[in-house]
Order: C-alpha cells, then sequence, then structure tokens
C-alpha cells in the first residue's frame, strides 16, 4: 500500500508534549518528519481539554496545571506564545488547608507566603530556602534536564553541593522536619510528591516535591488559557511552521526491523510508512520493544526487565459542572490554582501505605484544581468547572467500576470538609477510573500518570533500563522520546527534546545556529 507521506527522514509514534516537542525539533533541522498518533480525534495525548459533563464546560483531560510550562528549555525554544499559547497565573499556585483550620501556600509572591506558612518561624525558613533556590534555579534545572551525563552543568553547581546533598538525600518527611516546626508546613513538599509514587517516609524522596514546590515559587503553576489542549495545538501549529507533519487516526501496529535496524512503521489498517532515518516513540517502553518491536528484537535481560517493569501509582480521577466556586473555608484557597487536601506527615503516610497495599484510600489525599476561577474560558456564564485526583492501586478487587461510585463519594466528602456545600453547587461529576485513563492514552498504564515508577532508583541512568538511559534502544535507529526516559515526568516535552538532539548528534546533523523561527 502507498505510504501516507513518501519516505519520511523521521516516523514518530505518538502525539504526546514529548512526540510533538522531539518531532518539531527535528523538522527544525531540516528533516522529513511525520508523526502518526492513534487518537482520532485530537493530538496532546494525556494533555488534552474536552466537554467532558455538560456542554461548554472544558476539562482537562490529564495535566491541568504547569509548573514546567514557563521554564522549559524545550517550550521556551520553541516559543509556543508566538503561535498562540497563552499562560494565565493565579495569585497563589497551590494552598494547602487542613480540616483543623491550619493552612499553608507556595507561590510566585514570596512576602504572601512566608505570611503564611504554618507558623512565622517557618514562614522565615521558607524564605530563606525560596531565595537560595531563585538563586541557583538555572543551573539547577541545567543539571536536571539536560541528556545524561550533565558534566558541565553538574561542575557550575559543585559549590552548592552540599546544600544540595542536604535536600536529595533524605525523604520528603526527613526534609519537613528538618526545616519547619508546624505541621502545616511539613505537609506541604512530601504532598507535593504524591503527584507521582513518592511517598513521604521514601529514601531520597524529598527531591521532586522539592522541586515541585521550589517552581510554584518561579515559573508558578502555569494554566493554559483555554485548557490544556492549547499547549498541544500551539506544538502541533510550531511543528508545521518547520514543515512537518501530523496523522491522526494512525495506530501504529509493529515496527519493522531488518538487519538489527528499525524501518518501518506499519499500521493498523496494514498501510507501511518506511523512516529513512530513524523511528523515534513517545510511547510506554514496554510496549514499544516487546509489543512494537517484539521480544525476539531485544536482548532477554530487557526483555524480562520490561515485562515485570515497575509502575507508579494509579490514578483516580473525577471532572465535575459546578453551578458555582468551591466554597472553601478557608480565604486562601479562593486564590489558588490548586489545592491540597492532606493533613499532616502521618496522614499522608497513612495514605501512601494504603495505596501500596493495594486498598482504596479511606480518606484520600486529593490535588485539586479550579481552572475557571482564572480562565473564563472553561465555563459558560456563571458555572464553574472543577478537576481533582486521588492517588490509588491499578487493580483492585472486583475491578474499579465496582467502587467508582463510592470512591468518588469520598472524594467530594473530603471536599465537602474543606468547603461546605460543595455538593450543592454540583450539577454533574464524570469519573475516570484508572482503566479508563489506559484507554484514552496507552502510555498511562493502569493510570500511571509518570512514565512508570518515580522513586530515586527508577532515575538518571535507571531510566527506562541501564545501560540504555540516553534515548537510544536496544535495536538500530530506534529511539524513546516518552516519560519512560529521563528527565521523567511532568509536562516538559524535555524527553522529546533530549531524544531528538540525540538523534541530531547521530546523524551528524548540525542545528540551526538560531533558538527559534
Amino acid at each position: 500500500m502507498r505510504p501516507l507521506v513518501p519516505d519520511p527522514d523521521i516516523v514518530l509514534i505518538g502525539a504526546g508534549p514529548n512526540g510533538l516537542a522531539a518531532a518539531c525539533r527535528l523538522a527544525r533541522a531540516g528533516l522529513s518528519t511525520l508523526v502518526v498518533e492513534a487518537d482520532p480525534d485530537r493530538p496532546g495525548g494525556a494533555v488534552g481539554t474536552v466537554e467532558g459533563t455538560l456542554p461548554g464546560f472544558r476539562h482537562d483531560v490529564g495535566a491541568a496545571f504547569f509548573p514546567w510550562g514557563r521554564l522549559s528549555p524545550a517550550f521556551r525554544a520553541l516559543r509556543l506564545e508566538d503561535v498562540g499559547l497563552r499562560w494565565i497565573l493565579a495569585p497563589i499556585d497551590s494552598c494547602h488547608p487542613a480540616r483543623d483550620g491550619t493552612v499553608a501556600i507556595v507561590g510566585r509572591d514570596l512576602p504572601r507566603c512566608e505570611a503564611h506558612f504554618g507558623s512565622p518561624e517557618d514562614g522565615a525558613a521558607l524564605g530563606r530556602i525560596v531565595r537560595w533556590y531563585r538563586s541557583i534555579e538555572p543551573r539547577l534545572l541545567a543539571a536536571l534536564l539536560a541528556p545524561l551525563p550533565p558534566v558541565r552543568a553538574a561542575l557550575r553547581l559543585l559549590p552548592e553541593a552540599p546544600r544540595l546533598a542536604g535536600v536529595f538525600l533524605r525523604s520528603g518527611a526527613g526534609f519537613a522536619r528538618r526545616h519547619f516546626r508546624s505541621e502545616a508546613a511539613r505537609r506541604v513538599f512530601p504532598g507535593l510528591a504524591l503527584h507521582v509514587d513518592v511517598g513521604p517516609e521514601d529514601r531520597f524522596g524529598a527531591a521532586l516535591g522539592f522541586m515541585l514546590g521550589m517552581t510554584a515559587t518561579t515559573g508558578g503553576y502555569a494554566i493554559p488559557e483555554g485548557g490544556a489542549q492549547a499547549v498541544a495545538d500551539a506544538l502541533v501549529r510550531r511543528l508545521a511552521s518547520y514543515g512537518g507533519r501530523i496523522v491522526l487516526g494512525a495506530r501504529v501496529r509493529r515496527i519493522v526491523v531488518r538487519d538489527g535496524r528499525a524501518r518501518a512503521v506499519v499500521l493498523e489498517d496494514g498501510r507501511e510508512i518506511p523512516a529513512r532515518r530513524a523511528v523515534v516513540a513517545d510511547t510506554c517502553v514496554a510496549a514499544l520493544l516487546l509489543d512494537l518491536v517484539g521480544r525476539s528484537e531485544v536482548p532477554p535481560f530487557v526483555a524480562d526487565f520490561l515485562a515485570r517493569y515497575p509502575r507508579g501509582f494509579g490514578t483516580f480521577k473525577i471532572d465535575w459542572a459546578l453551578a458555582a466556586p468551591v466554597p472553601w473555608t478557608e480565604p486562601l484557597a479562593h486564590d489558588s490554582a490548586v489545592v491540597h487536601a492532606g493533613e499532616s506527615l502521618s496522614d499522608l503516610a497513612r495514605f501512601t501505605a494504603e495505596v501500596r497495599g493495594g486498598r482504596i484510600p479511606r480518606d484520600p489525599y486529593l490535588v485539586i484544581g479550579q481552572q475557571s476561577r482564572f480562565d473564563a474560558t472553561r465555563a459558560p456564564a456563571g458555572g464553574h468547572t472543577l478537576w481533582a485526583y486521588s492517588r490509588v492501586p491499578s487493580r483492585v478487587a472486583g475491578g474499579w467500576r465496582t467502587h467508582a461510585d463510592a470512591f468518588a463519594d469520598a472524594v467530594e466528602t473530603r471536599i465537602e470538609q474543606l468547603a461546605p456545600g460543595f455538593r450543592s453547587t454540583i450539577r454533574a461529576r464524570r469519573i475516570h477510573t484508572p482503566d479508563d485513563l489506559e484507554r484514552m492514552d496507552a502510555n498511562l498504564v493502569g493510570g500511571d500518570l509518570g512514565g512508570g515508577s518515580n522513586a530515586w532508583h527508577r532515575q538518571l541512568v535507571f531510566r527506562p533500563i541501564f545501560p540504555y538511559f540516553r534515548h537510544r534502544m536496544p535495536v538500530g535507529g530506534l529511539y524513546l522520546a516518552s516519560s519512560y526516559a529521563h528527565p521523567g515526568a511532568g509536562v516538559h516535552g524535555m524527553c522529546g527534546w533530549n531524544a531528538a538532539a540525540r538523534v541530531l548528534a547521530d546523524l551528524r546533523i548540525r542545528e540551526p545556529t538560531a533558538a527559534c523561527p
């Protein structure tokens, strides 16, 4: 059968942010680049927006707030604002209220955060940490987001090594107890780490929560005007400006390997698309090598490991259409992009143990997003949207559909305790179990949002598996560009951006000197 595009240089599988960032970089360097995306309706994967409850109520299907949106080197180089992306920032980026009336906030307004961080002493401690972090952020991000090994970036951080070790070598709870005295302050950074599968007492677990908290104070938890789909759409427009193409509704069935090298992809309808130079995949690494390539083409130790690939927590997400804003008891929550519902370090530890034990949490820790407070495009006049998720076991006895309504009720009860009258504002809700999320995006295996586990021993050279940590896969001409590769979870595009750099280096293609169009 005739291919969709005659012999592109690059065939890129998957149009998530990482795949699109990779495609943009490759197309900008002059390579004929074709992106094939299984979804027939939209690019973006877990970064998208749909009317999921009632007409006119626009809900983000996955990622909704973007700590890396204004900081990512990939997004900055692509100048997405020049192709229509507009970021909105709330007065407060993250609010952490509890049922006992205590509260802590983090965000770009440091004096306000210092005044509301559990106690005056803890506010002062936060201020010292944030001012230090702001002084090193460019050097630190260069080291954390760069391809491995980031030797030059790491050398520039040597003077800060002892202080960074004091953060990165601790558990989240250890870091919190070291720096703060009030429970309100102590629950903030370990709570943020539960955006992935890092619990408060996990060894070397402080880094992730620390980085999410600190980026709230610099780039902020930015909201794309019109919905998360605007990020994907901007990347598609930038790709088109470089001459790249995307085809929707084109699911890849297998990758053709000849003489140890990826030569083409075959779609479900039988069409074969040759790839003259490389195949780049924004996919789950296990699905890529075991299903699309085939176990016989990869080393046995790789195949064996991928068959039991360590996954992160599952995710249970709810979207609501509301008749009014959430009636928070805590005034600061009204000004916050994201509200985190957790009581204490012990509460977070209890929650983590329940999820890891395969039990449905009895009192769920929540990440709650109220985009429509700051973006009027999300709902009809007078209406509001709400978005929330909890971490859960990927699989439960009887299947998630058996428990979905009861757990959704428990989530609403948790919000009602912080916002009496919340339930009376609900016009409609839509539940997304871990199974639903995987059906929406095959990369979200078991509802895992983080590209596999984000524990310390699944990072750096162990991501996705040593020695294949520099985007090259054990098949010639095949590269991994998804969050299953370094630097991992988060909508920053850097997994794809760095994968594209590796492709260009291997092909000995010099990039344009200009960083943008």
